[in-house]
């Protein structure tokens, strides 16, 4: 597999992910209701399954790779939805850890 498409599955999964958190916030913390909720659970469950189809069939290391999406998409997320304006720190703080990401995922390794 390659890592555009490894790249297309992040992508996919983090909105999954946050969209999933962000709904279950919503939905209970904003008093938007249940409904709100019960998506957000359910796409929470959808980003699962979305991250079984990374090539890396370890589960820590795909994990610890969504970590670091889970981080800057969040901010990215939050920018957007919510109006939240990160600061410097925050951006450098999301690039460090997409930079971690890329390592964990898709650096060389011997013997796979």
């Amino acid at each position: 597999m390659s890592v555009l498409r490894s790249a297309a599955l992040f992508v996919v999964a983090a909105l999954f992910e946050i969209g999933g958190a962000w709904l279950v916030w919503q939905g209970v913390r904003e008093h938007r209701g249940w409904l709100w909720a019960a998506g957000g659970v359910l796409a929470l469950g959808a980003y699962g399954f979305v991250a079984t189809f990374q090539p890396d069939a370890h589960f820590g290391r795909i994990l610890a790779a969504y970590g670091g999406i889970f981080v800057a998409g969040s901010l990215l997320w939050g920018a957007v939805a919510d109006g939240y304006r990160p600061d410097r720190w925050d951006v450098t703080g999301a690039l460090v850890c997409l930079a971690g990401m890329a390592v964990i995922m898709w650096a060389p390794r011997n013997g796979g």
